[in-house]
């Protein structure tokens, strides 16, 4: 079984002679290999692009070892290289591995010739600092996990039971492909523990690792739920009696972005076009990984929920805020009171915003109105959406929201716009 991957097989296409480096960045055994040495590979090959043009290494093999000199590696690639005008296509994996990386894709990117390709995971290749050295000579291509529709286009079956397998066991693609649960998991955990934690680690030269490992566990078991560094630090002496400051926590928190395990979705104020600096909220970019952190003790559905539909707005190119605005509503005594509200997405792509509410039941009118009411509260022409857990058809209501189900959702890319 070979996923298609074609969301970033179609990224790589259109970067094709735009005179930048493509960086392809992502977690760890999200597939990002898989996708330029195969994947990539064959539709070169399918478009008239004979295999002496593409000029593929994989620094991470040992037989490769040689070409982690830079000078050595620049000297095959011109060697391969015959000044006849056509274009050669060169991809690096793991490129970190090669000492002054930086500069030796550079010095490629003076040949007109070549289209320049290149991928890391390891700790050494975070994608803040390659943008940082390009300086807009890189064209980053984030690699994430499989998306469930991704999943699905593969495994197919009841949507049901192929939505409860994907939220528990997460989009890696080697742990879909696996067949037996005990090494799902097995899978899941040695990853987290033995590549994930480890590179965190040895890159930040970090020696509260129990710490780290605390606090990773502290936000998987908070998805969904607004904190900030000093309450964490705060959690750590109330519950566990030990001083981590909130500045070694806010330095934890980027470790575990920069290491693409986890996101930072910001508050953002609707009304006032403003961010809030307060507090945020955090998402696990696979769910499987964030159950392994916990012995998936915590499967709470309607969190995870909100964590994938998250997500998914994230790889269709979205930035995603949560939205926050003030509204006024009679209390007990007929007075009027100002409360704080909570739209759960503003999800942003260039001049296109949609304000998303994840609603897991709807059980009655009550319930009903708690979700759209800050929705209701937002007086600007943005679409609003309701996303709700069951399996429904997509219908707008008597405010013009547009009512859709979760899989609708995470099946059709274009069904925020009916």
């Amino acid at each position: 079984m070979i996923f298609k991957r074609q969301t970033y097989i179609d990224k790589l296409v259109a970067s094709q002679g735009n005179g930048l480096v493509k960086i392809v960045t992502g977690g760890r055994r999200c597939g990002k290999s898989f996708l330029l040495f195969n994947l990539f590979h064959n539709y070169l090959v399918s478009h008239d692009v004979s295999e002496d043009h593409i000029i593929e290494l994989s620094l991470d093999d040992r037989k490769s070892r040689p070409f982690r000199n830079p000078d050595t590696l620049l000297d095959f690639i011109e060697n391969q290289v015959k000044k006849d005008g056509t274009t050669y296509y060169v991809i690096l994996d793991e490129v970190q591995m090669v000492e002054d990386f930086v500069e030796v894709l550079l010095s490629l990117m003076h040949n007109p010739q070549l289209e320049v390709y290149v991928s890391g995971s390891n700790s050494k290749f975070l994608s803040k600092d390659v943008v940082t050295e390009f300086r807009g000579r890189g064209d980053e291509i984030r690699v994430w996990p499989l998306s469930f529709a991704e999943y699905y286009e593969e495994f197919g079956g009841d949507r049901t039971l192929s939505w409860r397998e994907y939220y528990t066991y997460g989009g890696l693609p080697q742990v879909a492909l696996l067949a037996e649960t005990e090494k799902k998991l097995q899978y899941l955990r040695n990853l987290y523990e033995l590549t994930y934690l480890r590179d965190i680690v040895e890159r930040n030269q970090l020696r509260n690792v129990e710490g780290m490992r605390q606090l990773v566990q502290i936000l998987s078991s908070g998805i969904g739920s607004s904190t900030n560094p000093q309450r964490i630090s705060n959690t750590f002496q109330s519950v566990q009696s030990v001083a981590i400051s909130r500045h070694t926590i806010k330095d934890y928190i980027t470790y575990l972005q920069d290491a693409f395990l986890v996101e930072e979705a910001l508050r953002y104020d609707v009304k006032g076009r403003k961010y809030i600096g307060t507090e945020s909220k955090y998402y696990f970019t696979d769910m499987g990984l964030r159950g392994a952190i916990l012995d998936f003790r915590q499967q709470e559905e309607n969190h995870i929920m909100e964590n994938v539909i998250y997500n998914e707005l994230r790889l269709r190119g979205f930035l995603v805020d949560v939205g926050m605005i003030e509204a006024w509503k009679k209390d007990k005594n007929n007075q009027n009171v100002r409360r704080s509200l909570e739209v759960d997405f503003v999800a942003n792509k260039g001049s296109q915003r949609y304000y998303i509410q994840s609603a897991f039941a709807v059980n009655d009118d009550e319930k009903k109105e708690q979700e759209k009411a800050s929705l209701k509260a937002i007086k600007d022409a943005f679409k609003r959406v309701v996303v709700l857990r069951d399996d429904i058809m997509p219908y707008h209501d008597e405010n013009g929201f547009l009512i859709i189900g979760l899989i609708d959702f995470l099946l059709n890319p274009s069904i925020l716009d009916l």
